[in-house]
């Protein structure tokens, strides 16, 4: 029934920086805007895939909020942190100790690195990794992962 996740709603506060943020830095295809209800919207992944929709609003009314890419393991663990800081995006891991390493959730197997946008919201570039769910092993750095788990990436 479920298949996935099509679209996902973020308030921001200006509407044009929100803009220049998901098409410049983050490369996203902008495929919809609509002055007169400061509202655009964008595709995530190939057109008619996934969807992010970006609606102008007070400060005031604007709650942070979270949610995640999915990218190639390969590429985040690569190439993730670079592609962030060319666009003068500073990326953390999970566990906020000041290092810019993507860090693996073991529960899933999963890789990430996380960034914000403009407006504090909390993104994340995300990919499921092969193996198999360790939780036990709770959060740790690809390579204590792959030492851990006998996992070969």
């Amino acid at each position: 029934m479920i298949k996935g996740l099509y679209e996902t709603h973020l308030f921001v506060e200006n509407l044009e920086r929100s803009i220049d943020f998901y098409s410049n830095k983050m490369e996203l295809e902008q495929c919809h805007y609509e002055a007169e209800r400061s509202v655009t919207f964008f595709w995530i992944g190939a057109p008619k895939q996934s969807m992010l929709g970006l609606w102008e609003k007070p400060k005031k009314e604007i709650q942070s909020r979270h949610f995640a890419f999915t990218c190639e393991p390969d590429w985040i663990l690569n190439e993730s942190v670079t592609f962030l800081k060319n666009r003068n995006i500073k990326p953390r891991n999970f566990l906020n100790d000041g290092t810019e390493r993507p860090m693996v959730f073991a529960w899933m197997p999963a890789i990430a690195i996380y960034f914000d946008d403009p407006d504090g919201n909390v993104l994340e570039f995300i990919g499921v990794l092969d193996g198999k769910p360790k939780p036990e092993n709770g959060i740790v750095s690809f390579e204590k992962w792959k030492a851990l788990e006998g996992n070969n990436q």
